[in-house]
């Protein structure tokens, strides 16, 4: 019969492999540990207190800064959103007023009547600002010599050497069409009618149409 049953038991035959063997050889350790710091005087203790103390109030510093830190850095975070807020507002908000007012220069009545109709409350006149404005882009089609019986065959004839904008007179184009076939059946929010009306904008001042 083995006379070491924790030996017995180890995995490869090693005592040094057995869990039990090592847990019972670090608590036997530990007990040791805290036997011989309690039986050799205050002295040692007072040492090993005095280096646990300063250890703790060393994370304490540490942990300290770090949630200083964090709040402050936030708080610049915060700041500095609040100001591309407000930035970004104003910036909108003149946006806006000078399209409205037709960037205070434009002498064409049928834009400004454009205009009226975007900025109008009633859905409806939203739809009408895009029709008015297709129609102006057909006529300025015209002034530029490009021929068609509408103005899908002449942006066919157009080419984006003679009319960079042609991509974006396409789309704004689409979406009138979208407009005069599907009626009330289009759903077209103020927000995409101004982003619309700002395409054909882009386009007219391209020519001086407006």
């Amino acid at each position: 019969m083995n006379p070491n049953p924790i030996l017995e038991d180890s995995v490869l035959g090693s005592q040094w492999f057995n869990p039990d063997y090592l847990f019972n050889q670090g608590a036997t350790f530990f007990d040791q540990l805290f036997t011989y710091l309690n039986n050799n005087g205050d002295g040692m203790m007072s040492v090993f207190n005095t280096f646990l103390f300063f250890l703790s109030l060393f994370f304490l510093t540490v942990i300290s800064y770090a949630i200083i830190r964090m709040f402050e850095i936030r708080a610049k975070e915060h700041k500095h959103l609040e100001h591309e807020i407000t930035e970004y507002a104003h910036h909108q908000i003149e946006k806006e007023k000078k399209l409205q007012e037709g960037e205070g220069v434009s002498k064409n009545e049928r834009w400004i009547k454009t205009l009226s109709y975007l900025f109008s409350q009633h859905a409806s006149d939203w739809k009408l600002a895009v029709i008015e404005a297709d129609s102006m882009l057909e006529e300025l089609m015209n002034q530029l010599g490009f021929k068609g019986e509408n103005l899908g065959d002449k942006l066919k004839e157009a080419t984006q050497d003679k009319f960079h904008s042609l991509t974006s007179a396409w789309e704004v184009h689409t979406i009138r069409n979208r407009i005069a076939h599907e009626g009330l059946a289009f759903d077209l929010s103020q927000h995409e009618a101004k982003r619309v009306i700002a395409l054909y904008e882009q386009i007219f001042r391209e020519f001086g149409y407006i």
